[in-house]
């Protein structure tokens, strides 16, 4: 209450409504003024007084300081015009901007973020008390730029475990995968310009690309995997800067790179010297089938992989927290990009993610997490084979499938026909390279119970239904 009345004088000085040398009520009047008790005023007036704001005169009371409210001519800047192109390109590729408003009661497809419902508060809390109480004073204070060892040591044993070699590698730790792939590409050289990768790809990433200025080549997806035949052509046609690849549950398509397409991507990449970063997006949440090494661990000892990851998607994504594992000597560099951009990674968060993980919590929760997600991926992909007449349907695991219709289909009316139904769902054109994809969307399923993934689809494919009656 005291902090509330201070605050609410503070502004009534500040905005010249009590004007310099004005008294202020005596604590007895303010307090029935207010409604509060006289501790309460004088505790108000205490702190204003110490800010400078009032002072006190023996016998009379307190009353207000001076405090400069003048103000400079008013300036009027069209800043349209101060604004770079790199401003442009975000606001034109914002899909929260420029996609389409999700609304209350709205069954939503366009959403591939954790459920909420799923989140393990209870072993958080418990992890958050224990590392405040080993910790306190130094998880809240300032940290390091490559982020806190006990959680980096416990990464490196994460990713061994995943078949990497770590000879000759290091981690640095990141705010999420976005600022993990925003630090690469402004640390590389450009020199042809160009980015190779799978078409279509992560939005994200492909903001990001564009932001850098770069010139984005897509190689077209098959069933399991980029196509290997197009990407050898496009590389005996150009140079290339780099290569982005998302070999597990690929965002959008849901498609897993088969193991001889992963060994084909790594032997091609080594002949050119090209390096490439790997988004380990979602490499956990595999619901059947044998388990797929990354393209890192594939290299062995070499150094021509980036990994960048997160657990944005299968933990909290509210715990900005990812990494990159790359050559050490890369990281090193890296690491003083961090440093001079964001000064370092919360150290709180990283160290409640490792005790969380360090005390078992992360299998238990994982093991919960993809029974769930299993459960809603084939719901899901049974409802799509029941109610869309679709030409192709792709996902093999994660959090969402990817629907591809016939050519001559407009997913975008589509969208706003069941926009009406209240049904909403991503397009699939703002992931391609090349402005392709009109005939495609993206169903995200992780934040929709069973009964509202079958109804939203059914939804979906009766609305496309109709709309191919009414051609014929």
């Amino acid at each position: 209450m005291y902090i509330q009345l201070k605050e609410y004088l503070k502004r009534l000085i500040t905005n010249g409504h009590l004007p310099e040398h004005t008294k202020l009520p005596s604590t007895r009047e303010m307090s029935e003024l207010a409604g509060v008790s006289r501790n309460t005023v004088l505790a108000s007036y205490g702190e204003l007084e110490q800010e400078g704001l009032i002072y006190p005169v023996k016998g009379k009371g307190h009353f207000v300081g001076k405090v400069t409210t003048a103000k400079s001519p008013e300036a009027s800047l069209d800043w349209e015009k101060k604004l770079n192109d790199d401003v442009r390109i975000a606001c034109e590729m914002d899909l929260m901007k420029h996609g389409v408003r999700w609304e209350k009661g709205m069954i939503a497809f366009n959403s591939i973020a954790p459920d909420e419902k799923l989140f393990d508060v209870e072993n958080v809390k418990r992890a958050f008390l224990n590392r405040m109480a080993i910790e306190g004073q130094v998880v809240l204070n300032y940290g390091y730029a490559k982020g806190y060892k006990p959680l980096i040591d416990l990464l490196f044993h994460y990713m061994e475990v995943k078949g990497v070699d770590l000879t000759g590698k290091d981690i640095l730790m990141t705010n999420g995968f976005t600022e993990g792939l925003d630090i690469v590409l402004s640390a590389l050289c450009k020199k042809s310009g160009r980015i190779i990768c799978e078409n279509p790809t992560h939005q994200s990433a492909l903001k990001l690309f564009r932001l850098h200025g770069y010139d984005v080549h897509g190689i077209p997806m098959e069933e399991d995997g980029v196509s290997i035949e197009q990407l050898e052509k496009t590389l005996s046609q150009s140079d290339y800067d780099l290569a982005y690849f998302i070999p597990s549950y690929h965002n959008p398509t849901g498609i897993v790179t088969s193991s001889e397409k992963r060994m084909a991507v790594m032997n091609l990449f080594s002949q050119y010297d090209i390096p490439i970063i790997e988004d380990g997006f979602n490499e956990e949440l595999r619901y059947s089938g044998s388990h797929f090494s990354p393209l890192l661990a594939i290299a062995g000892q070499g150094n021509n992989v980036v990994y960048i990851s997160s657990f944005s998607k299968i933990l909290f994504p509210g715990l900005r927290i990812g990494w990159i594992l790359a050559d050490r000597y890369l990281i090193e560099q890296l690491e003083s990009v961090k440093r001079a951009r964001t000064i370092h990674t919360s150290t709180l968060d990283q160290a409640l993610l490792y005790q969380y993980m360090h005390d078992g919590y992360f299998e238990k929760y994982l093991k919960k997490a993809k029974a769930v997600y299993k459960k809603k991926y084939e719901c899901a992909w049974a409802a799509c084979q029941k109610y869309i007449p679709y030409k192709r349907l792709t996902g093999d695991g994660g959090l969402h499938l990817f629907v591809e219709l016939e050519d001559d289909v407009d997913a975008r009316t589509l969208l706003r026909r069941c926009y009406e139904k209240g049904v909403v769902f991503s397009p699939g054109d703002v992931f391609y390279t090349n402005g392709g994809g009109k005939n495609t969307f993206r169903l995200g399923f992780s934040r929709l119970s069973e009964a509202e993934i079958r109804l939203g689809i059914q939804r979906i494919g009766d609305t496309l239904k109709n709309m191919l009656e009414a051609r014929t």
